[in-house]
């Protein structure tokens, strides 16, 4: 039989548990608010500009290819594409930098944030989806940056925070997944996470970013999208799994960068991901314009 002490001290533990899970999904969503509300987050994304093969005019003239806003020089420079390499250059007089060191000009890597190109409050770097190559750019004082009043979550409940099968898939498994552009590429998927919430079982398959990835990426969308959710789904990572077995928390569940910006290229869940209850955990939707 089990004393009240006993049965008060257990209850003292569960309490405790509770209370440490509930604070340490907290501060996750406190960092991730941070992210978004830093420089180089996603709410300071102000232009995507998709470079053509050549000069590239870079400044806030009308006509400009890259259109950066006023106050910015009218002519900066230009961005000289050849094939899948970029170049910078600089007009003289203008201040930019690369790395913290003064730029006139400088070939770039199109690897998203890579290399920064600096103009005051304003960044630019290069990125490549699917052959199209662009300019992304971002500005400290954009107005969604300034406008920011904060993410909507649902309360913390650890109902939410399940654990899932792995049923590992064939080897050299992919699934294909588009993308906002319209494109689509194949990622690798190490099988099916099986999983019940409210005595229903749900399945969603995650794909690894890189064949190296260090973590599931899930990619879903249920049915409170467009309704207290963004619309298009959203994501969720988890650790790979130990012993066949995956932890989702859906507590972290969050919304992609396209429910900040209309600049991003976020992929989108495919068809298996589209989940056919209500997911009522995690980031909640609003709109920030």
């Amino acid at each position: 039989m089990v004393t009240t002490t006993l049965l008060g001290a257990l209850l003292a533990i569960l309490a405790g548990a509770a209370t440490d899970y509930k604070a340490e999904v907290e501060q996750w969503r406190a960092d991730r608010e941070a992210r978004l509300r830093a420089e180089d987050g996603w709410l300071s994304v102000a232009g995507l500009f998709w470079l053509e093969e050549g000069e590239n005019v870079c400044g806030s003239r009308a006509g400009s290819r890259i259109l950066l806003p006023k106050g910015a020089p009218e002519k900066a420079g230009a961005f000289l594409r050849h094939g899948r390499e970029v170049t910078v250059r600089v007009e003289p007089g203008v201040s930019a930098t690369l790395g913290g060191k003064p730029l006139t000009s400088s070939p770039l890597r199109g690897n998203d944030d890579d290399d920064v190109v600096r103009l005051g409050q304003l960044s630019m770097s290069v990125i490549e989806r699917g052959g199209k190559i662009g300019v992304r750019l971002r500005d400290n004082d954009s107005p969604s940056r300034r406008g920011f009043k904060g993410l909507s979550w649902f309360p913390v409940d650890a109902a939410h925070r399940v654990v899932a099968r792995l049923l590992p898939g064939p080897p050299g498994a992919t699934v294909e997944i588009g993308n906002v552009l319209g494109q689509t590429q194949k990622l690798p998927s190490p099988g099916e996470a099986v999983f019940s919430i409210g005595g229903r079982e749900l399945r969603l398959t995650p794909v690894l970013e890189e064949p190296d990835a260090k973590e599931l990426f899930f990619i879903f969308r249920d049915e409170t999208a467009a309704r207290e959710t963004y619309g298009a789904g959203r994501f969720l990572y988890a650790d790979l799994p130990r012993d066949g077995l995956v932890v989702l928390d859906f507590n972290k569940a969050y919304s992609p960068p396209c429910a900040f910006t209309r600049y991003a290229t976020c992929p989108l869940p495919p068809k298996r991901n589209r989940l056919p209850v209500r997911i009522e955990a995690g980031e909640k939707f609003s709109s920030h314009d």
